[in-house]
């Protein structure tokens, strides 16, 4: 969104840039957007952020059904234990990609905006700062990161082979002391 970091401010409308419009909104409440025209005319990296949420999002909606499928609660796979848990696992691994494909494509498109406000030759009027859907952006790649990381974590520990246990004669109880 729009930067009012200069020393004229005008605040009878902000501008909204995201990565598939651009809007307007007017003092008076009145929004106006428009989407880009052409793809050819968008830069390498707003096409390389535009990929990355949308593969993203498709990964993200993959692993819902796949970590559903490895729920306990659901019937898919409950005659076998393991199978269930390996599928909750790759339903995990594939919350992990897409919390880090979300993440690179925030992380990335906001230090874009990051380095055209601190650069000199920007004009001030068409300064940006983060908007709204960046840190939507980023709860949303945390949110999905750490829910991957559990169902990457709830893999049932395997049983181990202890030694057997020695068997012991049944003998009474003692008092403490034994007398001859």
């Amino acid at each position: 969104m729009s930067s009012y970091a200069g020393d004229t401010i005008v605040t009878a409308q902000a501008i909204y840039e995201g990565l598939w419009m651009s809007c307007v909104m007017q003092s008076t409440g009145q929004m106006q957007c428009k989407s880009f025209d052409s793809l050819l005319v968008l830069g390498s990296t707003l096409q390389a952020t535009r990929a990355l949420m949308i593969s993203g999002i498709i990964v993200g909606l993959i692993a819902i059904f796949v970590a559903a499928m490895g729920m306990k609660c659901l019937k898919a796979f409950e005659d076998d234990k393991e199978k269930k848990a390996k599928v909750a696992i790759t339903g995990g691994a594939l919350f992990l990609i897409a919390g880090l494909a979300v993440l690179i494509g925030t992380a990335w498109y906001g230090s874009l905006i990051a380095q055209e406000f601190y650069n000199v030759l920007t004009p001030t009027n068409s300064k940006f700062e983060f908007g709204y859907a960046l840190f939507i952006g980023w709860a949303s790649a945390v949110l999905a990161l750490i829910g991957g990381g559990l169902l990457c974590c709830s893999c049932p520990r395997k049983e181990t082979s202890y030694p057997p246990t020695r068997s012991f004669p049944n003998a009474p109880p003692s008092g403490g002391k034994d007398y001859v």
